[in-house]
């Protein structure tokens, strides 16, 4: 089995998809714009081979990279990347070299814009805010006027909460049209709610080998754009309407042969033709694995290996591995360069002590949104994870009596 890894060196954590994949016997093939010599010793020893291209942006150059495979190895059975950014060039690729094991070009509208994953949400069965295309200046203001402030207006194809506008006030609507906008927006109604995930791994049947959740207190949206505390945790269990509810999401989107990031609020209050406090409503499916370190954290709260899972679907269409090791709450604490905080991050991890689970720097391109100084850490109880998170953003003591 000849599998194509697109840029299999960043994420950095992502490598151990490529080191199972090559334990299980596939042959795993690297296409990415980063020398050779640079690429962790994990790599360096699962990858067949390696061929560099100046820049994954350039199609051409990508293309004959995998032409060059499939000329040396013959057919390729597999291209994927496991990164959003480069889901279009995976699926333009199955596309030209027929590869049936994935999404093809066909397929990347209802995955990648929000507007079109609201229908394949509302035919599973669940609420979805109301939205409209950011047109005009009057256009936004009727739609204000419909569904009422705040609203919240995001590329109707982007990546998680960047270049989002929560709208407060008619001045904030007028100062959105009044800048130029390179990528078409949507505007949608505000939904009081934590986020909540489906996250795992299905196979060519979409059957869930394997499947967690994490939570997210704060406003995905203020920690990008406001720089707030970023912190979320992985559930020890997948609660009952979050499971239901992702089970239908994926039957609704015919998802197959691949992991799963699927995204919904849990409503913090009643809202009117959406639901009840704790009611669970759409927000938006990401075709791949959770960003960042989530996968590690999915591995250090289960017991698992969703890298092992993921190479056992693509190898053998099934879960070879069983995994029966205490559940925990893996909490994530990113923190960020600019702000003093009274622990260093050394000092948190004595702090977390034999919780601690993974202390290291976030790559600069995912700092935005996840913070430079990545904490993660496990407990058993939600009491010791609120702890921790007190701990980790606790201002230095002269900036606290500021």
């Amino acid at each position: 089995m000849n599998f194509v890894y697109i840029s299999p060196n960043f994420p950095e954590a992502f490598r151990f998809f490529c080191v199972r994949l090559h334990e299980n016997g596939v042959n795993v093939l690297g296409v990415g714009d980063a020398p050779y010599d640079d690429l962790h010793e994990d790599l360096k020893y699962c990858l067949t081979e390696y061929y560099r291209v100046d820049s994954l942006e350039n199609y051409d150059e990508v293309l004959r990279a995998v032409g060059y495979f499939t000329w040396r190895y013959g057919k390729i059975d597999w291209i994927e990347s496991n990164n959003e950014y480069w889901l279009e060039l995976d699926a333009a690729l199955r596309t030209d070299f027929n590869v049936t094991t994935g999404l093809k070009t066909p397929d990347m509208a209802k995955i990648k814009h929000k507007s079109a994953m609201k229908e394949y949400y509302k035919s599973a069965g669940i609420p979805v805010a109301r939205a409209r295309f950011a047109t005009t200046l009057e256009d936004a203001l009727d739609f204000v006027r419909e569904v009422g402030f705040p609203v919240v207006a995001k590329p109707d194809n982007g990546v998680g909460a960047i270049a989002t506008y929560k709208w407060e006030s008619e001045e904030d609507v007028r100062s959105f049209f009044e800048e130029q906008h390179q990528t078409e927006y949507l505007m949608e109604e505000f939904v009081p709610g934590e986020v909540t995930t489906y996250d795992g791994v299905c196979n060519s049947k979409g059957e869930v080998l394997f499947a967690a959740s994490h939570v997210t207190r704060n406003s995905i949206m203020d920690m990008v754009n406001k720089g707030v505390p970023t912190y979320y945790y992985v559930n020890k269990k997948v609660p009952a309407d979050v499971e239901k509810a992702g089970k239908a999401v994926l039957k609704a989107f015919g998802v197959t042969s691949r992991c799963f990031h699927l995204e919904f609020f849990r409503l913090t209050r009643a809202k009117k033709g959406l639901g009840k406090k704790g009611d669970i409503v759409a927000l938006e499916v990401n075709m791949r694995p959770a960003g960042g370190f989530t996968p590690d954290m999915l591995n250090f709260s289960q017991s698992t290996d969703m890298y092992q899972i993921y190479a056992d679907m693509v190898a053998f269409d099934e879960a070879r591995h069983e995994y029966n090791g205490p559940k925990s709450y893996c909490i994530y604490a990113g923190r960020r360069d600019g702000n003093r905080y009274r622990l260093s991050l050394s000092q948190l991890e004595e702090y977390a002590g034999e919780h601690a689970r993974l202390f290291t720097r976030m790559p600069d391109a995912l700092a935005g949104t996840m913070g430079n100084q990545v904490a993660i850490a496990c407990f058993n109880t939600m009491k010791e994870v609120d702890a921790f998170v007190m701990e980790a953003f606790a201002p230095e003591e002269n900036d606290a009596e500021t």
